[in-house]
């Protein structure tokens, strides 16, 4: 199993970023996805999470600005990213729990995607 991140790169503050993140492999079912994020210099730090149901929680500083989403028939999760500001600039990475064929439920990572916000 793994987890394929894309969509980063660099945007001017007040502008606007999609990132997603398809896992693939031995899937049984995917539970909850998430976004994280690792500022420069920072420790990483929750962005939001989603449920296989939908149900969304966000860092209450990114709520408003940023919208997680998922295709569960494509076990592919998103992360709209409005009105960025520098503060946003930081490394991203999608998160998901996932069951394969034998019924081990583990955490996966993905490999990161930049997110660079300047003028």
């Amino acid at each position: 199993v793994q987890l394929q991140a894309s969509g980063g790169g660099l945007v001017q503050p007040g502008g606007s970023l999609g990132l997603s993140c398809a896992a693939s492999g031995s899937i049984f079912s995917v539970d909850a996805m998430a976004w994280y994020r690792q500022p420069p210099g920072k420790q990483r730090e929750l962005v939001a999470t989603i449920t296989s149901g939908g149900s969304t929680n966000y860092a209450d500083y990114m709520r408003g600005r940023f919208t997680i989403s998922r295709d569960n028939a494509r076990n592919t999760v998103y992360l709209q990213m409005n009105s960025l500001e520098p503060e946003d600039t930081a490394v991203y990475y999608c998160n998901a729990n996932i069951r394969d064929w034998y019924g081990w439920l583990r955490d996966y990572w993905g490999q990161g995607t930049q997110v660079t916000v300047s003028s």
